[in-house]
């Protein structure tokens, strides 16, 4: 499996999502599983159905995020050596050309995108379009309104 990068903030917040996993909601399953069953025939019991069916969720959740984990490049913005270069883990300021609008995105692993956080994917059109470009660059990025054209502003490793 290939590395997957992932901020510091996003390593953690995985690793807290494992630890609620393994700490809180299999323990839950668990029990509600037993209660299921103490209820007498398997075959008919609702009850019990849901519970496996909530446990294939959390274990399927649990491998999902250690293989993550365990395959995790974690890139620290503050200690890359980029030379004002958009790279993963950087924010950058945009100006959109033709509205002047301006706007400010952080470059983030798939499984922390945000929108409404300000955090894109680094496999978004608008991250795609600008890694490898510097400040005062134009870059084109196909979005599905059509073509839009933003000048890069501000690169921070923050």
């Amino acid at each position: 499996m290939a590395t997957i990068p992932l901020t510091r903030r996003g390593a953690e917040l995985l690793r807290q999502e494992l630890h609620r996993l393994k700490t809180v909601d299999r323990p839950a399953v668990i029990a509600a599983i037993a209660e299921a069953r103490a209820h007498g025939d398997l075959s008919e019991n609702a009850e019990y159905n849901a519970a496996r069916e909530r446990q294939g969720f959390v274990e399927g959740r649990i491998a999902e995020l250690e293989s993550k984990l365990a395959n995790a490049q974690v890139i620290d913005p503050t200690l890359l050596e980029a030379d004002g270069r958009v790279v993963f883990a950087a924010t950058v300021e945009l100006e959109d050309l033709a509205s002047g609008e301006r706007v400010s995105y952080q470059i983030v692993g798939d499984d922390e995108a945000d929108i409404r956080m300000a955090r894109v994917s680094v496999s978004s059109p608008i991250a795609r379009a600008i890694i490898g470009r510097y400040a005062g660059d134009i870059a084109e990025v196909h979005t599905p309104g059509g073509m839009r054209e933003y000048e890069i502003l501000i690169v921070r490793y923050e």
